[in-house]
């Protein structure tokens, strides 16, 4: 019933441009935030980004400050990573994922997760 289904992801060479697309079906009201998470090969998952859905307050890792960029669209219920000037070290499964906290940047506090979509950045 409830379920987020994400999109856009692909090989693209380091400096170009990629956009993921994350939609989302069952959810009701907007206090809640969604984010996105990414994890490589031997890595933890880690927080890429966060936006509380009823404000549009915004969180960002600081290694994707000023080059990603997360947005949502109400009547689409879709919320979306525009990732720009994309590095090798970008590379990794990105996730999306729904939580009932205010902007937290934990793991364990997200309820709700996508199935990935592989992001793949050459040099």
């Amino acid at each position: 019933q409830v379920q987020l289904v994400e999109s856009g992801g692909g090989l693209v060479q380091a400096g170009g441009s990629l956009r993921l697309s994350c939609e989302a079906s069952g959810l009701t009201g907007s206090s809640y935030t969604m984010g996105w998470f990414r994890q490589a090969p031997g890595k933890e998952r880690e927080l890429v980004t966060c936006i509380r859905w009823s404000s549009g307050n915004t969180y960002y890792a600081d290694s994707v400050k000023g080059r990603f960029t997360i947005s949502r669209d109400n009547a689409k219920k879709t919320v979306y990573l525009q990732m720009n000037n994309l590095k090798p070290e970008d590379t990794a499964v990105y996730y999306c994922a729904a939580s009932a906290k205010y902007l937290t940047t934990r793991v364990l506090e997200y309820d709700l997760w996508g199935q990935g979509t592989q992001v793949t950045v050459s040099s």
